[in-house]
């Protein structure tokens, strides 16, 4: 699902709302978000999941095609952890016993 099919059913299921209103609203979300995670914070959306920023420190790569080894830069890259109910829900209610611990 894209973000634009995203509005369009939010917009749907909820038609006391203009399209252009839930498009706003999905922005706002999505850009408090990506604000918060840029200032290093952690997201917890409960039962959904969590929005986090792992640091990856310098290494050496390979360039996939020669071979020859490229230095990669320390960056940051954004994690998400999946929730109790969404793991629940995306199998069927079993739980495999995946370890709850925080990142």
């Amino acid at each position: 699902m894209i973000k634009s099919e995203l509005v369009e059913r939010l917009a749907a299921r909820n038609t006391h709302l203009y399209q252009r209103d839930v498009e706003q609203i999905v922005n706002a979300i999505l850009d408090e978000i990506t604000d918060a995670m840029a200032r290093g914070d952690r997201v917890e959306l409960r039962g959904f999941g969590a929005f986090s920023v792992k640091n990856r420190p310098a290494r050496t790569g390979r360039n996939p095609r020669t071979g020859q080894k490229v230095a990669v830069t320390e960056k940051n890259v954004p994690f998400f952890k999946t929730g109790k109910e969404m793991r629940e829900r995306l199998n069927d209610g079993v739980d495999h016993g995946e370890d709850d611990d925080e990142d």
